[in-house]
Formats: C-alpha cells, structure tokens, sequence
C-alpha cells in the first residue's frame, strides 16, 4: 500500500516538472565542449577493466528526444540509485584512493553515476547522451555525476540530491566530461557562468 502511494507521487511529481521544462533560461541549455581533455585515471582504469562499457558505439547518436516517458524514467533512476546504494569511499570499500566500480551495495559519487548510466543505456538510453562529468563543488572539492543530452537541455543526475537540475542550475562549476563520440574520450566544458576556471587537466 506505502509503495503504490509512494509510486503515485512519484508520477505526479514526473509530470508537474517535466511540464515546467520549456522555461527558458538565460545560460545554454547545453553544455559548450572546447576540445579534448586527459580522462580521470579512475576512469581509464575502469575502462581497462570494463572494456565493454567504453567500447566504441558508433559515434555521437545526437541528443536524446526528451519524451514524458523518457522523463520518468531519469528521475525513477535517480532516485532508485540514490536510495538504493550506500554512500562510502573508496578506501573504505577497496582500501585505495581512487576506484570507479559499478556498486552493488555501495559507492561513492562515481559509482553512483555509473550505475545509473548502465541503468539507462538498459532502459533503451543511447550510451552517447549518457556522460560522465566532472565538476567542482562550491567549497572547491571535486565530485562526479552523470549528465544526460537530451534535446530540452543537458540535465545532472548526482548522487547528493533526487531533484533531476538542468546542468545550468546547479551550483558546480563544470570541467570536462566523457565524448559523446566515443566514450573513452573526455571533452572540456566551457562553463560560461565561472569568472575563471582553472587548468583543466
């Protein structure tokens, strides 16, 4: 009975946001790529381990067609990835630094965005507008999550909050993310709301 509420909320709360999404906005809706970037090490290793997950797929499909449906789908991910994995480090889970798995149980922010890309590339997502990013937090710490292309916007999935934000209303500062042609590539972003951005290596 709690869950079937919970479900019908759910439902409600995907309609009423996805009819908010035609507000413009003064910044791009999507992100401006500058060039290549160096790859996160946690992410090549992961790639030399997983091969299948950053295999080649044909190039850059273009942006995903943002349906109702497809809208339910990001923010049910979202939250059933939120809700679902523990938060831990890496040290406390594999005894080292810096480790991008796909959890099981537990992850850090990383994993959390790996989990859900894998979970919608499932769910009939193009493995070209799901790409993981790396940003800065306010206080200056790096964190990752997973950003989705869609043709209404490039919307954040992050592990530190359920609401699904277009990638320009959110506090981070953006700095390079994989390639939507290949996705052992990584790309700098242009983030046009920072005064200044550091070297983006």
């Amino acid at each position: 009975m709690g869950f079937q509420f919970l479900l019908r909320g759910y439902a409600a709360m995907a309609l009423f946001t996805f009819g908010c999404l035609g507000f413009a906005h003064a910044t791009p809706a999507n992100m401006t790529i500058t060039g290549d970037a160096a790859p996160p090490i946690g992410h090549y290793e992961f790639c030399k381990e997983n091969p299948r997950e950053c295999a080649y797929a044909g190039g850059d499909a273009g942006p995903a067609i943002l349906t109702e449906d497809r809208w339910k789908t990001i923010l049910k991910i979202n939250y059933t990835v939120n809700t679902t994995i523990k938060p831990m480090t890496d040290m406390d889970l594999y005894g080292v630094e810096e480790k991008w798995a796909i959890p099981t149980t537990a992850g850090d922010c990383e994993d959390f965005a790996l989990l859900k890309r894998k979970e919608l590339i499932d769910a009939g997502f193009s493995a070209s507008d799901l790409l993981m990013t790396v940003v800065l937090q306010p206080n200056g710490e790096g964190h990752a999550v997973l950003t989705v292309r869609t043709d209404r916007g490039d919307f954040v999935l992050d592990n530190m909050r359920n609401k699904v934000k277009l990638w320009s209303d959110t506090e981070y500062t953006f700095l390079k993310r994989q390639s939507a042609d290949d996705p052992a590539r990584w790309v700098k972003i242009q983030d046009g709301r920072a005064v200044a951005v550091g070297s983006l290596k």
